[in-house]
């Protein structure tokens, strides 16, 4: 995989700890889809040494070029470098990698479930599907208010319900208590989030005796994002996988049967 110098565009904190930066990296940008994602080094030197992955947030085309944005958390030394680049600076990058979300042709109704900063890889599926005049409904979880993705950022054509964990905006309870109500109307279900939403959103599938698709983005560490390390690997039905190789997308059930 040949690096790529990127160009921050704009970087702002959206809300709590998280940031939104737009990027130009014309390589990158061309491949990207949603659901898929790249790898950036977050240091001048080579420590912190491993790149992060980064899930491609959001499109657009500005002057004839494609343009993408990330969004995250700072939780690290690595991120904590990341928010402080400014408008003119370089980043190196690889990518774009993984596999991304797979709409079927005939679904009209699509149901997206995010948990915590799960939202940053379904917004640019949301934006792609309402272009191409599907509904779309998201449902969104985070432990509180100042942790939910804000409404007015997607667009109108969206559908937001929200559940936080204390009950300071929207459902008191986690994300997947919103599930069950949504399912007969969807046509697919895409989701991105914590392993423990997965679990929860089998237990609900399974509950429902449904057999409806659900593609998940599973969030797992990674060290190098092309199969050579084997730091992602998880269980599947099928064996093992490596979640930056064989994913980030898989079909739920063959993760989390239901």
């Amino acid at each position: 995989m040949k690096l790529q110098s990127a160009r921050v565009l704009s970087h702002q904190q959206l809300y709590r700890d998280t940031f939104l930066m737009w990027l130009s990296c014309p390589p990158v940008a061309r491949g990207a889809s949603p659901g898929r994602f790249l790898m950036i080094h977050c240091a001048q030197g080579y420590d912190p040494l491993l790149p992060r992955p980064m899930s491609f947030h959001r499109f657009r085309e500005t002057d004839g070029q494609r343009q993408f944005a990330i969004l995250y958390d700072v939780r690290g030394r690595g991120t904590a470098w990341l928010s402080e680049r400014q408008p003119g600076e370089g980043l190196t990058v690889f990518g774009p990698l993984g596999k991304g979300y797979a709409v079927s042709r005939d679904a009209q109704n699509l149901l997206l479930v995010a948990g915590g900063l799960g939202v940053a890889a379904v917004i640019a599926l949301a934006e792609e599907a309402t272009g191409r005049g599907k509904a779309v409904t998201l449902l969104q979880g985070a432990r509180t208010a100042s942790k939910l993705y804000p409404p007015k950022e997607l667009p109108k054509a969206v559908e937001v319900l929200s559940a936080t964990d204390d009950g300071s905006a929207g459902h008191q309870g986690p994300v997947t208590d919103l599930l069950a109500d949504h399912l007969p109307w969807a046509d697919q279900v895409f989701a991105c989030g914590p392993n423990a939403m997965f679990r929860s959103m089998s237990q609900v599938l399974r509950e429902a005796r449904t057999r409806k698709p659900v593609q998940a983005l599973l969030e797992e560490r990674m060290g190098c994002g092309t199969g050579v390390c084997y730091g992602c690997a998880v269980f599947a039905r099928r064996g093992v996988k490596l979640v930056c190789r064989d994913g980030p997308r898989f079909e739920l059930r063959d993760v989390y049967p239901y």
